[in-house]
């Protein structure tokens, strides 16, 4: 009979915390209460690799230099603060961190270098693969000028 509270216990505190797990799903089924701002507040950006950050601004295909990087690297770059900025998708993975920097700035182009970082020594790491968003600041608002993505690994 002892057993058989603590399976019956068990059971009733599984059925709670799957009950609790996902209040976000609850609301969706049938709740009509609308969300606060704070469940709004904490949503996750938009298609991450896909979609430039709320407030940027898509940089067109024919002005964007991609042959440099690899197949399946993200291509996504945008620009805020009226030019002034620029962002990409960068690639990490594992132990890797990615940053970004402008090495080239004419008034032809400014480069792009996309850079993962990663452990100069043999280490465990995860097999994930993360596409952070990153800026970096121009002299000169980006206008016309085509910009080069470029991409390399260093060892830290």
């Amino acid at each position: 009979m002892r057993r058989l509270g603590t399976v019956v216990g068990a059971g009733v505190l599984l059925l709670l915390a799957s009950a609790c797990a996902n209040p976000q799903e609850n609301q969706e089924a049938g709740n009509d209460t609308p969300p606060s701002a704070t469940s709004e507040s904490t949503t996750p950006d938009r298609q991450p690799a896909r979609t430039p950050p709320e407030g940027g601004a898509e940089i067109a295909e024919q002005q964007i230099d991609d042959a440099a990087l690899l197949q399946g690297y993200p291509r996504l770059v945008w620009t805020q603060d009226d030019g002034r900025t620029v962002g990409v998708v960068a690639q990490e993975g594992g132990c890797g961190k990615a940053s970004v920097e402008v090495p080239e700035q004419t008034d032809q182009q400014v480069v792009i270098l996309m850079v993962e970082t990663v452990p100069a020594t043999p280490q465990n790491c995860t097999m994930d693969l993360r596409y952070p968003k990153l800026t970096a600041e121009l002299d000169e608002p980006l206008g016309d000028r085509t910009v080069v993505l470029r991409s390399e690994q260093r060892k830290s």
